[in-house]
């Protein structure tokens, strides 16, 4: 059977995949793996949860099962409202909850939604306790009675709170900056072009209208022609995207160029390690992050570590080894020093910080990486078990060989799908095409189910 949680809680399409049972039965279990609901009973006090959502419609139904099944475990329940995940793992954290809950499928379309589960402190679960969750749904529960049952309140003036915080975390103001911000119709319409007022920044605001169905439709970080078009329009200085639950940020510069999360992290690791405040002198990035962006911060002194593909795995490197920045190219910057999880507003705020206080335009700044072209073939229907076979394993060595210190050469199985994926990365994109290509075509006869 598949495992139930995916790479970031659990998502499905709402209402078919995504049940309110579904919903109800997850939050029991997490009551009693997370909440420890039993311990609590001895001491007196009972846990306590916090519970966001973005705006998708089904949250609202979702929400309601999610707090049922917390309060019908005996856990205390704070609905935070409408707020990005970012904001729900801070409170986690600033409000001294057990767990906290947030219903989101981030940047998938609205008929989609999902639950992500965070511990104590405002971290998201380990694969291990993700699997307990799991394993103990539908378990045959004692429920609480009487006055032993959770209460709950609703907690939405705690969005100042975590507005509050992430300006604390800045050391220039934006004033004088103009910067178009689009919030993708998502968890950020209201928080971040306020975040960006106060910050001192001339703020216009688009995909900031949420109905509850049009989340992520033409605008955020997977959509940018918009922000394009209007930061250039404007004359803006430049504009910065979040995705549905604003997790993740990506920037325009002022031409209408697209500045990726690689861009981002080497202007921020830059400007870090210039302060003295880049734990260690490393950044912490995915296997999936650019040479380009490798090779920019060799060259500054800074030692890149590489990690599988998932912030989960970024964060759970920074914080074993004491890093305090890193991140993906699609956007999920960690600042562990300011946040338990990527955060689409803090990593915008403290990039423009950098704007800011240098003086130096964001195309600039990001002129310090030189992305290498880059080549990604999906080989689908493919054995993805056998992407460890002798004879791929020797056309990559070949490859590596032939493109020696200015590319490099990926392969990774899918984790949903039976795909392999051939990722090159050459001086030309005519020459990462070609090695590609090649390394291809032995995919589909070297690993054919």
């Amino acid at each position: 059977m598949a495992r139930l949680f995916g790479t970031d809680g659990v998502r499905g399409v709402a209402g078919r995949d995504l049940t309110a049972e579904r919903a109800m039965d997850l939050s029991v279990a997490a009551a009693h793996v997370l909440g420890d609901a039993g311990a609590f009973a001895a001491t007196g006090r009972r846990p306590v949860a916090v519970v966001g959502r973005d705006p998708r419609a089904s949250g609202e139904f979702l929400e309601a099962a999610v707090v049922a099944g917390l309060a019908a475990s005996g856990v205390d329940v704070l609905r935070l409202g409408v707020l990005p995940t970012p904001a729900v793992a801070h409170l986690t954290a600033a409000l001294g909850a057990d767990l906290g809950v947030m219903l989101s499928a981030s940047h998938n379309p609205a008929p989609d939604n999902g639950i992500k589960f965070l511990a104590r402190g405002g971290f998201k679960l380990s694969d291990v306790v993700e699997d307990e969750i799991e394993r103990r749904l539908g378990e045959e529960w004692s429920f609480p009675v009487g006055s032993a049952v959770g209460r709950v309140r609703d907690a939405y003036g705690e969005a100042d709170r975590y507005i509050s915080h992430v300006l604390t975390t800045m050391n220039a103001a934006l004033d004088g900056l103009s910067i178009v911000v689009d919030c993708a119709h998502g968890a950020a319409h209201m928080v971040a072009p306020e975040a960006l007022v106060r910050a001192g920044a001339r703020v216009e605001a688009i995909g900031a209208r949420p109905d509850g169905l049009n989340i992520n439709s033409g605008h955020g970080s997977t959509h940018l022609d918009k922000l394009q078009q209007v930061v250039v329009s404007r004359g803006a200085d430049l504009g910065v995207a979040y995705d549905g639950d604003a997790d993740r940020c990506l920037a325009v510069d002022h031409t209408g160029s697209i500045i990726d999360g690689d861009h981002i992290m080497a202007v921020l690791a830059g400007a870090m390690h210039g302060e003295g405040l880049l734990s260690k002198d490393t950044v912490v990035a995915t296997v999936m992050s650019n040479l380009g962006f490798k090779l920019a911060m060799r060259d500054a002194g800074i030692t890149v570590v590489e990690t599988s593909v998932g912030d989960r795995y970024v964060l759970e490197r920074m914080k074993s080894d004491g890093y305090n920045l890193g991140g993906e190219q699609s956007g999920h910057v960690i600042m562990l020093d300011h946040a338990t999880t990527g955060d689409g507003l803090l990593t915008s705020l403290h990039l423009l910080g950098v704007v800011a206080k240098s003086g130096v335009p964001l195309k600039e700044l990001a002129s310090v990486m030189t992305p290498l072209p880059q080549v990604l073939i999906n080989v689908k229907d493919v054995d993805k078990g056998k992407a460890s076979v002798p004879e791929l394993i020797a056309a990559v060595a070949q490859a590596e060989a032939e493109l020696g210190e200015t590319g490099r050469v990926l392969i990774r199985p899918s984790g949903t799908e039976p795909m392999i994926r051939v990722m090159v990365e050459a001086a030309s994109e005519e020459h990462a095409t070609q090695v590609a290509g090649r390394l291809a075509d032995v995919v589909r006869t070297a690993c054919a189910s």
